[in-house]
């Protein structure tokens, strides 16, 4: 699993549950070199379906499917799937509450060098607004394949995030993972570091810096963005007063803005959100444009000084 991109993991994992379900469908956009339903489409080619570019017909077919009783599985960009198919999305699907899997890849900046045309950082504000949608962003390969597989047991539309990369692991092959629940880390008593996706590493980091500094740091993984764990996050609200969020997203309608919804009714805590600031990305190499949009350790570290 190290060092797996969690593209491979979200292909391969597909590939195993073709064999354990037979009503289980692929429907990709001409994507699927990069998007890893290509292990699947090699499995089972007469269960793959190519739409190519025409991401509202692929979504419009998938509800058919799913009306068939299919257990059908959407890829393609974060940018095509999210954006130029929304409203299909949205009355083909979640208003019907049809039970269609969204896996969609190369979300945030980290996509590198395809620049800001293909970096995604709305995606979530997208789907998590719309009724009936479930929203999960794992944060490592283990993480990846356990939420696939969650994905055929829970009804209904769900939208899975995934990034361009992302081979470290922070979680174990043992985990355990809950759609709804949020994964606790690390805990801590002077302040709680909430992240999804990739960024979770990047907590992790500053919470060991922290440490080094005297300062006691919780790390929660929040893999769910919707439904969102409200319980552990009054929790640490209550504990720790002080929280930050980072995410690969724009902080409009993302976890920051989810976090923020819950951190209004908890009196006396205060709640730095952190991420891509009303910016649309910008060509070069993934780990510089992190580092130049802030969303790095550092910048969580600079986040802690101005609330200490």
């Amino acid at each position: 699993m190290e060092g797996k991109n969690l593209r491979t993991v979200y292909g391969e994992t597909l590939a195993e549950l073709g064999r354990e379900e037979e009503r289980l469908v692929v429907l990709d956009a001409d994507l699927s070199g990069a998007t890893m339903t290509k292990y699947f489409r090699e499995a089972f080619p007469e269960r793959f379906y190519d739409f190519g570019i025409a991401e509202m017909n692929l979504v419009c077919e998938a509800a058919g499917m799913a009306l068939s009783g299919l257990k059908p599985f959407v890829s393609t960009f974060a940018m095509f799937g999210a954006g130029r198919a929304f409203e299909a999305i949205r009355n083909s699907v979640c208003y019907p509450e049809l039970d269609v899997k969204f896996v969609f890849t190369h979300a945030g900046i980290s996509v590198g060098e395809d620049g800001g045309s293909h970096q995604c950082v709305e995606d979530i504000a997208l789907m998590r607004v719309l009724p009936n949608m479930k929203v999960v962003v794992p944060c490592d390969g283990y993480e990846t394949k356990k939420a696939v597989r969650a994905l055929t047991l829970e009804p209904g539309p769900v939208y899975l995030r995934l990034g361009r990369g992302g081979g470290s692991l922070v979680t174990e092959a043992d985990s355990v993972f809950e759609i709804g629940k949020a994964s606790v880390l690390k805990d801590g008593t002077d302040v709680v570091l909430i992240a999804c996706g990739q960024m979770v590493w990047e907590a992790l980091r500053a919470a060991e810096e922290l440490e080094r500094r005297g300062v006691s740091a919780a790390v929660v993984n929040m893999h769910t963005i919707k439904p969102l764990d409200a319980a552990c996050i009054r929790y640490y609200a209550g504990k720790c007063k002080k929280l930050i969020t980072l995410e690969e997203h724009s902080i409009f309608g993302g976890l920051g803005s989810a976090v923020a919804e819950v951190v209004s009714a908890c009196p006396g805590a205060e709640l730095k959100i952190l991420g891509v600031r009303d910016s649309f990305g910008r060509s070069g190499p993934a780990q510089e444009l992190l580092v130049r949009y802030g969303l790095t350790a550092k910048e969580i570290l600079t986040a802690w000084e101005s609330m200490a």
